[in-house]
């Protein structure tokens, strides 16, 4: 179960990043082959998660956004726009989202960008990320029996 928990924090850390990857199907098997491990394993994947995301901030931070711009393949131009746009209109709320695929990774380099306040940062990335994962929990529980 070690092994387990260890690959799925690395993968779920990793699938936060700008990086393309997934940790979903992982945490489905974990699921399936460790039942009575479902809260540790939620646990570990939104942590990981949300670790993938404190990256993407500090990149925002120390990167900024010129140089986002200069790795398109990295963080697209249309996607870092459409961050900013959601950014504008809903702030720092808009990191409860952070787990959506194709807008959320650019929500969190935005969000370091914008030198957002990293508690908040921190527990809003954080709820969006677990509850998420507890769907997805939920969801193979019920389809399992």
């Amino acid at each position: 179960m070690l092994w387990a928990a260890l690959s799925l924090l690395t993968a779920s850390f990793l699938a936060a990043t700008l990086l393309p990857g997934s940790s979903e199907v992982l945490l489905v098997a974990l699921i399936v082959q460790y039942p009575d491990a479902v809260g540790t394993l939620v646990l570990v994947a939104a942590i990981g998660n949300t670790g993938g995301s404190l990256l993407n901030y500090a990149l925002g931070i120390w990167l900024g956004r010129p140089v986002a711009e200069r790795f398109p393949r990295i963080v697209s131009r249309n996607r870092l726009e459409q961050a900013e746009a959601w950014f504008a209109r809903f702030g720092k709320w808009t990191l409860l989202f952070a787990w959506l695929p194709v807008v959320g990774d650019p929500l969190t380099v935005v969000a370091g960008v914008l030198r957002t306040q990293i508690i908040p940062f921190i527990v809003l990335v954080a709820v969006g990320k677990l509850a998420r994962y507890l769907v997805i929990a939920a969801g193979v529980q019920a389809f399992g029996q």
